[in-house]
């Protein structure tokens, strides 16, 4: 099995998909990285009970279905506070770009 495993690391296929997945050593890189992993965790730590409480004040009103659904999904995303899976990945994506 370890065998196998070594063979695929090493597979010119697995490097190839893999310095395809690496992000770019940009501006555009780290913005990417830091906008889309780590920034909204920063903002659920410090705002999900702000953003929950705002979204039930919303389905109180009996909005129209589609805002219903927009307030329904802002509750289920922040009012578990930070994802520390999704952080987590963003700081090892932002470490694996400066090597």
């Amino acid at each position: 099995m370890r065998e196998k495993l070594h063979k695929i690391a090493h597979h010119p296929a697995t490097q190839k998909a893999l310095m395809d997945m690496k992000p770019k050593k940009t501006v555009w890189g780290i913005l990417g990285v830091v906008l889309f992993f780590i920034a909204p965790e920063i903002i659920a730590y410090f705002y999900a009970n702000d953003i929950v409480h705002f979204a039930q004040n919303g389905l109180a009103m009996h909005p129209t279905t589609l805002e219903s659904y927009n307030y329904e999904l802002l509750i289920y995303l922040f009012e578990e506070g930070v994802s520390w899976v999704n952080l987590g990945f963003g700081v090892v994506l932002l470490v694996w770009l400066f090597f």
